[in-house]
């Protein structure tokens, strides 16, 4: 788990950005996919290719084989997934992290200058905390949106590179192999289990995504309804009077 050590630090500052269906698929990500992968799925992959046994003795044919039927390993395929699926939650962490500093600087003007006309930070208090509205929500998104894309990616992939079945035995008639040479997988259905749950991970972190997409666009309608009611009742009395004078 040392090499996730970086990632997960990383994405534990995101926990405070986020809302809370963020929170719960940053958590699925920690404990069912890194940490499974790292504790279990690694061990259980760690003797995929020096197990297996085929029907020759042939130098070089049970490489060829198993590169045939796994162009990339389980692991590493997985591994790049969560990196992937990442990658857009830390670009959104940047941004929360540069319109913080900008803010702080902005703060720090005002201390010193004392000056009312500079603007007014718009996203984050005085404790780093931000408001995900505007430009900041614009990204937080996109973020949802290219995890979407890219879970959903990823699942296809898979299905087309070896399926979602750790099949017992692999026919394979590849050079160098001398001829239809059968190769047996040690537990495929020890590995069956591992494959079906981080594909079910995956289904469950797509759906958060979408989720959060509804929540987010709920939560925004909300509001701008609440702005404008509010915007009405400070505007009547308002309006009214300017239309008596008139």
């Amino acid at each position: 788990m040392g090499e996730w050590g970086f990632l997960a630090s990383l994405l534990d500052k995101v926990q405070s950005h986020s809302t809370v269906i963020g929170k719960v698929w940053l958590s699925v990500l920690f404990v069912f996919r890194i940490m499974v992968l790292g504790a279990g799925a690694e061990k259980v992959w760690g003797d995929e290719q020096s197990k297996m046994i085929c029907n020759t003795k042939q130098p070089g044919c049970k490489n060829v084989c198993y590169d045939r039927a796994f162009p990339i390993s389980h692991i590493r395929f997985w591994v790049l997934q969560i990196i992937f699926v990442s990658t857009p939650t830390l670009v959104y962490l940047g941004h929360v992290m540069h319109v913080i500093h900008k803010e702080n600087k902005l703060r720090e003007r005002q201390r010193a200058g004392g000056s009312s006309a500079l603007k007014l930070p718009k996203y984050s208090d005085d404790k780093g905390q931000v408001t995900i509205k505007g430009d900041l929500l614009g990204n937080y998104m996109t973020s949802i949106f290219f995890r979407i894309i890219l879970e959903v990616a990823f699942i296809v992939g898979q299905y087309y590179l070896y399926g979602f079945v750790m099949e017992p035995q692999i026919v394979c008639s590849r050079a160098p192999c001398p001829f239809t040479v059968e190769c047996f997988m040690s537990r495929p259905t020890e590995k069956t289990v591992f494959i079906l749950f981080m594909l079910v991970m995956s289904c469950v972190s797509v759906l958060l995504n979408v989720a959060e997409i509804f929540y987010l666009a709920c939560s925004r309608a909300a509001r701008r309804k609440a702005n404008k009611l509010a915007a009405g009742a400070l505007g009547g009395p308002v309006n009214g009077g300017a239309f008596a004078r008139a």
